[in-house]
């Protein structure tokens, strides 16, 4: 199941209990329907035929029965924008590295704080063995390990 808006205000509003979502800085501007408009921590340039990696400015924690799926936002798709690597196991904490493929001809300049991608929750259902991989506690662009 895909968590609503209301669904993620509830998860977010039970701060401070374990096992619950965390969304760091939440903007009011960013939440949607069904996902979270996740915004990039830097400007950048995504240059025609390059996959250029950048960093979520949201520091992210998923609970246990919570995973996401990050899809790029219609507007940048439109304009050729693709993401990659696009799942968050349950359990995840940290920014997250969008790794952002420009499959248009023009150069596309991202400024801080540009909705890029969206975050879509879902609800795992029993839920059981969390991600403790080597992404964990990211912070800025993480490259492969």
């Amino acid at each position: 199941m895909i968590l609503s808006s209301r669904e993620i205000l509830r998860r977010l509003g039970e701060q401070g209990t374990d096992g619950t979502l965390v969304i760091r800085p939440y903007g009011n501007e960013c939440q949607q329907p069904a996902s979270y408009d996740l915004r990039v921590a830097e400007e950048t340039c995504l240059h025609p035929g390059f996959c250029t990696l950048v960093h979520s400015l949201e520091w992210v924690e998923l609970p246990a029965d919570l995973a996401a799926t990050i899809r790029t936002r219609s507007s940048y798709g439109r304009r050729g924008v693709l993401v990659t690597a696009g799942f968050v196991d349950p359990g995840f904490r940290g920014q997250l590295t969008l790794g952002l493929v420009n499959m248009g001809s023009d150069v596309i300049r991202l400024e801080k704080n540009d909705r890029v991608v969206q975050m879509i929750l879902h609800e795992i259902l029993g839920a059981g063995q969390t991600y403790e991989g080597r992404y964990q506690d990211s912070s800025g662009v993480v490259r492969a390990r």
